[in-house]
């Protein structure tokens, strides 16, 4: 299917809600994982499981934003928190904002769209804020089709912490991880989970290459 067939046929539509005011995410700019497409199962993202073991579970549902941001749906959704030096730990290669929501519980096979707008056509590299108590591997797809091939993730395991779960939790950017020619004008990203899973996805940042 050409590009321009997958966009025609897509049901999956820019997330918003009373905070997001929805609408394409931009490119150049901050591409948010948990702000995926609204489509559900099968259009919007596939998830090995319908439930959110994030929001709604790890997070209880108490009626604030954050603990039941989309929590109906099948991705696992977290965000970072500060307290008990939990995201905020002296492991952390990177410190990441407060209440960053991000994409967790990942595992090989699932994936999610994105509808983005990308101001001119070019080749964009994208930084990458993530956790990895593994390593493992993702791709992404413009438009239904593979632009960067398998793309490894680096571990950020560290045997010094002394807390077991807190693997989850080591924060890292990796730089210009992604590299992908995008046509003007409207673009669906697909990030596809290859190997390993167990990564916990932030967002990327998107800038013309050099």
């Amino acid at each position: 299917m050409s590009q321009g067939d997958y966009l025609k046929n897509y049901k999956g539509t820019p997330y918003q809600d009373s905070r997001y005011q929805g609408g394409a995410q931009k490119i150049p700019g901050r591409v948010e994982c948990a702000y995926y497409d609204r489509g559900g199962e099968g259009v919007a993202y596939h998830d090995t499981d319908a439930k959110n073991n994030g929001s709604g579970g790890l997070n209880p549902a108490d009626g604030t934003y954050l603990n039941q941001f989309r929590m109906e749906e099948g991705v696992d959704i977290s965000y970072t928190k500060f307290h008990d030096q939990i995201d905020n730990n002296p492991y952390d290669l990177v410190q990441p904002p407060e209440n960053q929501l991000y994409v967790g519980w990942t595992e090989s096979g699932e994936w999610f769209n994105t509808t983005v707008e990308v101001t001119h056509a070019g080749v964009y590299s994208a930084d990458v804020l993530y956790t990895s108590n593994r390593g493992g591997t993702i791709s992404m797809d413009v438009n239904g089709q593979d632009a960067t091939g398998p793309l490894t993730i680096t571990s950020t395991f560290n045997a010094s912490d002394p807390i077991a779960w807190r693997q989850w939790h080591h924060w890292n950017i990796m730089p210009a991880l992604v590299k992908v020619q995008l046509p003007a004008g409207k673009s669906v990203l697909t990030v596809h989970i290859l190997k390993e899973g167990n990564m916990n996805l932030a967002y990327f940042d998107f800038r013309a290459s050099q």
